[in-house]
């Protein structure tokens, strides 16, 4: 269903009365009666089919708490499909907010995996692989969730194992490559009767 607060034409911090407000006003203008003996009288029906299910949708939202914010939030599994939609657009922000919306008791091993994602995207690789491990611990068959537990927990020990890795590149060498190897010609050359070699 398209974002009930826009089809209401009021945005998504409206208090009650404000919705109720934009709901009349639309009610009157679409309300089927007014297009009786009309050809768009079908038109009208529809319109005020989808009205009544947009204040009904932000209504119920607002009564369950699952919108405390004031803002339109999916719930439960039906959330799923829009947020992996908005991962692979790279809208992270947007993913994350449909996530936060989704009542505690809708988190499932899904809504955790889908959550690790959103932050392995954004480079949290620790709170990512803590996502991944509970969506995992949720659901142990899921070789999606498996697999994301091992990215994850390859890329954040990634991050502390060698502190003088140079990020972005492969191979290449250190400071303390360098050094030695300058002390190893210094070496040479003093065997073989050269100039002593100053690194630093």
């Amino acid at each position: 269903m398209k974002d009930p607060y826009e089809i209401l034409g009021v945005g998504r911090n409206a208090t009650d009365e404000q919705i109720k407000d934009a709901y009349r006003n639309l009610a009157r203008k679409y309300h089927p009666d007014n297009y009786a003996d009309n050809p768009l009288s079908d038109l009208a029906q529809d319109k005020m089919k989808e009205i009544n299910e947009a204040y009904d949708a932000i209504m119920n939202d607002r009564r369950n708490g699952a919108n405390n914010s004031g803002g339109y939030k999916s719930s439960g599994a039906s959330a799923f499909p829009e947020v992996r939609s908005l991962i692979n657009q790279n809208r992270l922000e947007q993913a994350q907010e449909v996530l936060d919306g989704v009542p505690p008791q809708s988190r499932n091993a899904e809504w955790y995996f889908l959550n690790g994602t959103v932050l392995y995207r954004r480079g949290w690789f620790d709170q990512a692989y803590t996502s991944f491990v509970t969506a995992s611990r949720m659901d142990p068959s899921n070789a999606e969730y498996q697999n994301a537990v091992r990215n994850a927990q390859r890329q954040s020990a990634g991050q502390y194992n060698n502190p003088y890795r140079s990020y972005g590149t492969t191979g290449g060498c250190s400071t303390c490559d360098v050094c030695q190897g300058l002390i190893c010609a210094d070496c040479c050359c003093e065997c073989m009767g050269g100039d002593f070699i100053r690194c630093c």
